[in-house]
């Protein structure tokens, strides 16, 4: 640092040997990972020391887009750490910085007194240095550098902070990457085990929903007979209810049949002719079909869903399953006779939808959903044939 009355020149080159060694030190940090926080404190001291400042400090883009948040500093005062702990993203300076990319220089700091603490912006501090931390065309905050006097920084100096704010936003960027990555797990897994509630308890409870006015009946007409039965029909739903949430808790998904999906179907088959009016036939046009034990469960469950569906809300007298293999691909029909979507409630349906296309798309394939000629409705599954991949 030399002076020249009372503006202090700021230069770098005789310090070539620490420029690359922060350099070096920061991309070592950044391969590293861990607490980004962390990462920010510690190199705020040898950038200070780099750009001859007395206080430093580093601000991120807060979550609501609209601040600039203190994460880190060193030299300020207590009155100037709390007045700054959030400021607007366009204030002085730092904002400066951060909305046109580049690095700025200021000694006018009355919005810095303004907002803050008056005693300290104009006195101790006399001038600052505002840094942008970017990535990819995007800032995603700005370290400040805070000098007695008034500064000018060499060019290297200059140069060397802007590519320590490079390193920095990439360390910003890829931070943010990885908590979008989490919530977007965290997301899927909540989607995930709502489907597996959905499919298993709540279909069970929706049985045990639907025999209760059966139940009732029989109690009133004094029919002991029915009535017995009806009652053991509740007790197995509720306990196959009870066993299924047990497993999710524990496993996250619902149990599957042991003996696999057409063992699995055959069973759904006739508690549904048990359970409802409807005329279900079934048709199994890929006897030879194998898949692994995760895509039996989804198609399953899928199966499962429709039939669902068509019992709770259809009012049909007949309805088709069909499973076929064709041109590499594997088909599952589902069509009944009823009054068709229109007649179902919106967000139930929607919701039973959607599960069955993530569950769909888990497969590779995808579900169309319409009316079916000569009324009613008609789903279709679709999904890459394993066997055929292979081959």
């Amino acid at each position: 640092m030399s002076n020249a009355g009372t503006t202090n020149t700021i230069s770098a080159a005789p310090a070539g040997a620490g420029k690359s060694s922060i350099l070096g030190d920061l991309a070592e940090g950044l391969a590293a990972g861990g607490d980004l926080h962390a990462l920010l404190r510690r190199f705020l001291a040898p950038v200070m020391r780099i750009g001859g400042a007395h206080a430093g400090a580093v601000r991120v883009l807060s979550a609501s887009g609209e601040h600039l948040e203190l994460v880190s500093q060193l030299g300020l005062p207590d009155a100037v750490v709390v007045a700054e702990r959030l400021v607007d993203r366009d204030c002085g300076a730092c904002g400066a910085a951060f909305a046109r990319d580049v690095l700025v220089c200021d000694s006018a700091l009355v919005e810095c007194a303004r907002h803050g603490d008056g005693r300290y912006f104009g006195h101790e501090c006399r001038h600052v240095v505002a840094v942008p931390m970017n990535h990819g065309g995007h800032v995603l905050g700005q370290y400040t550098l805070f000098y007695a006097q008034p500064t000018v920084l060499a060019p290297d100096t200059a140069a060397l902070l802007k590519t320590i704010g490079e390193l920095l936003g990439l360390a910003l960027h890829g931070a943010r990457l990885e908590r979008e990555n989490l919530q977007a797990t965290v997301l899927a897994e909540r989607q995930a085990l709502a489907a597996e509630v959905h499919d298993s308890v709540a279909q069970t409870l929706a049985f045990v929903k639907m025999r209760m006015p059966l139940l009732e009946a029989a109690v009133r007409a004094h029919d002991d007979d029915s009535a017995l039965r009806y009652c053991s029909d509740v007790r197995q739903a509720v306990g196959g209810a009870h066993t299924n949430l047990r497993h999710i808790l524990t496993q996250f998904r619902a149990p599957m049949d042991p003996l696999g999906l057409k063992h699995a179907l055959h069973s759904s088959i006739l508690s549904f002719n048990e359970l409802t009016r409807v005329e279900l036939s079934y048709d199994d046009r890929a006897p030879d079909l194998r898949l692994s034990a995760a895509q039996e469960s989804q198609v399953f469950r899928i199966v499962q869903e429709a039939l669902a569906n068509i019992a709770k809300h259809a009012g049909a007298q007949h309805a088709w399953l069909t499973i076929e293999r064709a041109q590499g691909r594997v088909e599952l029909l589902v069509e009944d006779d009823g009054a068709g979507m229109a007649d179902t409630s919106p967000a139930e349906s929607h919701f039973g939808i959607d599960i069955m296309r993530q569950r769909a798309q888990r497969l590779g394939g995808d579900i169309e959903v319409g009316p079916r000629e000569g009324g009613g409705t008609r789903l279709r599954v679709h999904f890459p044939d394993p066997a055929g991949a292979a081959s």
